[in-house]
Order: C-alpha cells, then structure tokens, then sequence
C-alpha cells in the first residue's frame, strides 16, 4: 500500500462511525449503515450509521434536556469551549482538509482553506459569546424602567450541505452555541465524516453532553419531519436548494418556527468597459472554479461590456486551459470531481442546451474518461438569453459569457433572476460602483473582488436566495429572542 493511501486509510480509522447523542457514540436503533464514498475513485470511505426517526427524536430529547444547563452556562465558558474547539479544528488542519478531499473531492489546498475558513467561526463567535447585550431606559411617559434582553432561542435543528462540510457545520454551530442553544445537526448524506470528526473535536473542546447531536441518515425527509413538527424544537437553520427550503418552510409553519434558510443562487459576474481586466480574470477564476464551482456563491453569469467581451474571453480560456483536472489529494491539481455522476450529467445538460440555442464553447464541455466524475473545465460564449446556464444554477466548472452595451442592460440582466444572494462588480468606476450597491438585488457584493464570505460577515441574500444571516454581529441574533420588561416606577 503506497503511503498516501496508508494515510487515507488511517485517517479513515479515526473518524467516529456512529450517532453522536447525547455525548455518547451510539448506533442506529434498526442498525443500519449506508456507505460513504470518494467521488475521485467511488471505493467506499466508510459506512456509518444510517438513523430513523426514532434516533432523531433520541437526539432532540438530549438536546432540550441540555437546553436549559447549556443556557444558563456563563457567556465566558461557553466562549472559552469555542475557543478550545477553534484551536483543534486549526490543530487538525492536515486531517480534516484530507478528510474533505476524500469526501467531496476539492482539492486538498482548497480543503485547507476551508478549515481555515470554518474555524474562523469557532473563533468569531468566541468573542461575541461574551457581546450579547440589552438596554435599560424610561420610557418617554416617565413612569416606568424599561429592560431589553436576549435570550437564547432554544433548541435547534440544522441541515447542513455537502459542498462545504467543515464551515457550513461551524457556522450554525457557533453561534447557536455562543448565543446558548443546543444542537441537532443532520449532515449532508455524501458528506458526513467531516461533521463527524467536528463532533469528536467539540467533544475534546469539553462540549457539555446533549449540547450538540449529530445524526447521519440517508433519509433525510423522513429524519427531519418529525423533528420539526416536534413542539419542543424552537429553531431551524438549513443550506441548501431553494426547492428543498420552501418545503422545509412550509413544514415549520405548523409550529411557527424561527428560520434561517441560505439556499439557491444564480449570481451574476459583470465586467464593466472600465475594469481593470487583470483583476476581473483573476476574480473570475476564483468567483467560477472555486470548490470546482460547487458553491452557493459561485458566479453563474458573466455579464462582459461588449467592447472588453473579446478580450476577457481569450484571457479566461487560456487561464481555463492550463487548468489541471484530477483527484485532490495529488499535487498541482486546480479541479476535482463533482460530487456524483448527476452533477456531471447535469453540467452536461446545461452546456448541450445552451450549444443548441447558438452558443459556442471556447473548451472544455467533456466529461473526463475513467473512473470518478470528473468534467472538463469549461468556458461557453453568446449564451442567449432563455439558455438554462443563465436562468439554473450550475454547481460546476462552466463559466458562460454573455454581453451588454449599457449600466441599464446590465443591471437589468444581473437582477432577472428569482435568485439574490450574491453579486460581483468590476469597475473601476467608484460612482458606479456605488450605483451598484444599491440598484443590484442581492445580500452580498463584490466590488472589485472575486471572494466575499468572511466570517466576520453577513452572509445570506434576498429574494428565493434566503432569509436570515449567518456570521458577522448579525449571525448570533439569529439564535437570540428579544424580551422586554416594564418596571413601573413606585
């Protein structure tokens, strides 16, 4: 066995392959597994526990019966468990960024970065732990103390993508913890290792029993029904399609849960006639084929000047073309597989219809023979107006250009869309840029940048994008209810 694989494969043995309840690892009540698998290669990384209903209701139980302990545990040690957990999270850089290389397929210094990323979270919300405030006033008719506190919402159910498994976990968990909630997470059933080891780090930070549960199923409408109509459960918090999200916000109706829901995204890339160019290709690389373009936040349209069109199309093809496809753990490689062969023959899909309504590919477009689901890179030119690329979203390495003559068109074009999370902007135009940030018609922007999310940010959109922030000041208001109390003066 080569010693790269020998690493895998102890790693591998690391990794907790059952529940996490109620700070016990537990198997599934009917004794189910299902097999996780590398998307590179498709061999089985591992097979977990598959949990029922029943285990979900297991895993809310311990999390109300932790609720009110947890929520009366002082904001300093609950900010210095996060602190601990972001410490090993950074401690476990190596293993977990491998870990999501096995899982996913990103490639394994994309995978670094995420682990920074999501344990900036941990950190983020260590210090706003310790921020959570009221006020105290009299009202203006004199005769009473007014007093507004927060407190923590209660029990919460998240449900977590595949596509970012460390940071979308770290960014619900941290701040439901900092704020004083207790946690049932339900990991993406093609991702689930990364959540699990999370959980054994949390454990090792000296995470409280029942503070945080982890159920892995491969059922997961049957897992999350009861859960939500469950009249303890008090909050909500899911990433994901937009489809899914109405679903789910249906279902919480019954019960008028609080909801986070960052889901869909269609966002539009617009180069200006003025752009610096050189920062436009680079921002575009970043904004298109980062995580192999499997992001909620990656650029969908590329809407190009008509008089810079030519030029920005013959930088991105040959920056596309020296783009070096394969499994992430091997050295210099740019793009890993999609997730699984419906992601590829999705992307397939897109660029065929977008070819038979007079389109052009400047390269790329295949899939890549072998094993694995991998597709080539590629760049798709005069995509028209009612193409699929412009109106779905991609989840893959495809970069489609269309053109426009005017700010207005521009405009016009990037906000056709039901989608309004993220926008990206290259001008060199500090006017416009500022036009921009008020007539485009999403919750995030980048002017001048190919990269947005910060952990110190609002992260989340408008329209069918969303609604609630995740990260920044905002992000832990999400999990705190407002109280007001009169004290009449005597």
């Amino acid at each position: 066995m080569a010693s790269g694989e020998a690493a895998e494969w102890s790693l591998l043995e690391m990794v907790p392959n059952k529940l996490f309840i109620n700070g016990r690892w537990e198997e599934a009540e009917e004794r189910l597994t299902f097999d996780v698998k590398d998307p590179a290669t498709g061999r089985v990384l591992s097979s977990i526990a598959d949990a029922s209903p029943a285990d979900a209701i297991r895993a809310l139980d311990a999390a109300v019966a932790a609720q009110d302990s947890w929520a009366a545990t002082s904001p300093r040690v609950r900010s210095e468990i996060l602190r601990r957990a972001f410490e090993l999270v950074i401690r476990h850089t190596d293993e977990l960024a491998l870990l999501m290389t096995l899982e996913m397929g990103k490639p394994l210094a994309e995978a670094k970065g995420e682990v920074a990323y999501g344990a900036e979270f941990l950190r983020w919300f260590s210090e706003e732990a310790v921020r959570i405030s009221g006020r105290y006033g009299v009202n203006p008719e004199g005769t009473g103390h007014m007093i507004v506190s927060e407190h923590p919402v209660g029990p919460c159910y998240f449900i977590t993508p595949w596509n970012f498994p460390l940071a979308m976990a770290t960014r619900k968990i941290a701040p439901a913890l900092a704020a004083g909630c207790t946690v049932v997470i339900k990991p993406a059933e093609l991702t689930p290792l990364t959540t699990l080891f999370l959980a054994s780090i949390l454990e090792q930070a000296g995470l409280p029993m029942g503070v945080v549960n982890v159920i892995t199923t491969t059922r997961a409408a049957a897992i999350s029904e009861p859960v939500i109509a469950d009249p303890r459960l008090r909050k909500l918090s899911f990433t994901g399609s937009t489809p899914v999200g109405r679903r789910l916000l249906s279902q919480a109706a019954d019960n008028v849960l609080r909801v986070s829901m960052e889901l869909g995204g269609n966002a539009p890339f617009l180069v200006f006639e003025d752009a610096d160019l050189d920062l436009a290709v680079e921002g575009a690389m970043l904004a298109k084929f980062r995580n192999i373009g499997q992001a909620c936040t990656a650029a969908n349209r590329f809407i190009v000047h008509q008089s810079v069109a030519k030029e920005f199309e013959h930088r991105v093809t040959e920056r596309v073309q020296n783009m070096r496809v394969g499994r992430g753990t091997e050295k210099g490689v740019d793009i890993g597989p999609l997730i699984d062969q419906r992601a590829v023959s999705k992307a397939q899909a897109l660029v065929a219809d977008a070819l038979g309504r007079g389109a052009r590919v400047l390269t790329g477009g295949r899939e890549v023979a072998g094993e694995g689901c991998f597709i080539e890179p590629t760049v798709v030119t005069d995509v028209p107006l009612g193409s699929s690329l412009l109106s779905e979203e991609i989840f893959g390495p495809i970069l489609a250009i269309s053109t426009f003559e005017s700010e207005e068109e521009a405009v016009a074009l990037a906000n056709s869309t039901e989608f309004g999370l993220v926008s990206y902007v290259f001008t060199q135009d500090l006017a416009r840029g500022h036009r921009m940030i008020t007539q485009l018609e999403t919750g995030m922007m980048g002017l001048n940048a190919g990269v947005v999310s910060n952990a110190a940010a609002p992260f989340g959109g408008v329209k069918q994008s969303g609604l609630g922030r995740e990260g920044g000041v905002e992000g832990i208001h999400e999990f705190l209810t407002t109280k007001y109390t009169l004290v009449p003066v005597s």
